[in-house]
């Protein structure tokens, strides 16, 4: 069954947030970044099928799922979107599956999985998590976890269980 465009524009609103967290400032990442972000923009999106799984509270959005806003675009092979129905419709969860690439202008987040938990303002990306500058910094690890929250950001469990990275050292005037 195909969800309503209604109700798609609303789940379609919240999935973009997942990528912008994901690329939250530099691979320091600054949950503060999130502020900047235009959240009332349209939203544009397009997958191979998008199915509304009422009884299931979710709306699946699979094969070349992608999403824009602004200057935000998630891309991935499919996006679960998880809600509670009780007059409104509330996202819950949205995970973000298979080759999850998330880019801004100066920013490119990838990794195999990308979960945002609405209630616990939690967003973590698993599974080979890159973060990439445009100016070369990088920041790689197993789990990369963004606590809106707190405004603390992690990063755990890269290959060989360690987090590793590159940053731009700025150049010195009259040097």
């Amino acid at each position: 069954m195909i969800a309503a465009p209604k109700t798609l524009f609303r789940v379609a609103l919240a999935v973009p947030v997942l990528g912008l967290a994901a690329l939250a400032g530099s691979p320091q990442i600054d949950a503060q970044v999130l502020s900047g972000h235009n959240s009332d923009a349209p939203v544009d999106y397009a997958a191979d099928r998008i199915e509304l799984q009422d009884r299931q509270d979710r709306v699946v959005l699979s094969g070349n799922v992608d999403v824009k806003q602004a200057e935000l675009r998630l891309r991935a092979a499919r996006t679960v979107v998880n809600f509670t129905n009780t007059g409104s419709m509330q996202i819950q969860r949205i995970t973000a599956s298979g080759g999850v690439v998330v880019t801004r202008p100066n920013e490119t987040a990838t990794g195999d999985v990308g979960i945002y938990d609405f209630n616990q303002r939690i967003i973590t990306m698993t599974g080979n998590a890159t973060i990439k500058r445009l100016n070369g910094d990088t920041l790689r690890g197993g789990r990369l976890v963004v606590d809106l929250n707190s405004g603390v950001s992690s990063a755990s469990g890269g290959p060989g269980g360690r987090v590793s990275g590159t940053f731009s050292v700025p150049k010195q005037k009259g040097n």
